[in-house]
């Protein structure tokens, strides 16, 4: 099993930035994929950034391209996600997510094997 825990969200004006944190602990943190994903209200989970086990290969939803960065310490076990130029349209709830497969970051929710209890984010107009 894998516990991972998001901190870092809030509320913030249009243009702000925040920074999310998600800690792992029970497993070998390198031996996973690691990744964003987002849900809004009445939407379906939608993925928002992706790690390979590395660091080295990084993959992002259109939609935040050139605004969110996302990084990994692997001596922390924690993997972040810095939001830069955020919008009302990103106001959702974040989950930090694991996944043991292969090199391929999959943008499939249901690929991915372990859960954050997730973090609200709004961002006001």
């Amino acid at each position: 099993q894998v516990q991972l825990v998001e901190s870092g969200g809030g509320l913030v004006q249009a243009g702000d930035s925040l920074r999310l944190s998600c800690a792992a602990s029970g497993r070998t943190f390198t031996n996973y994929n690691m990744g964003w994903f987002r849900q809004a209200p009445g939407k379906e989970r939608e993925f928002v950034a992706g790690i390979t086990k590395s660091g080295g290969v990084t993959e992002y939803v259109d939609s935040v391209k050139g605004r969110f960065t996302i990084s990994r310490d692997n001596a922390r076990s924690t993997v972040y996600l810095q939001m830069n130029s955020l919008k009302p349209q990103d106001t959702a709830v974040y989950y930090c997510a694991a996944d043991s497969g292969g090199i391929v970051i999959s943008q499939r929710a249901n690929v991915w094997d372990y859960w954050g209890q997730g973090t609200q984010v709004t961002v006001s107009s």
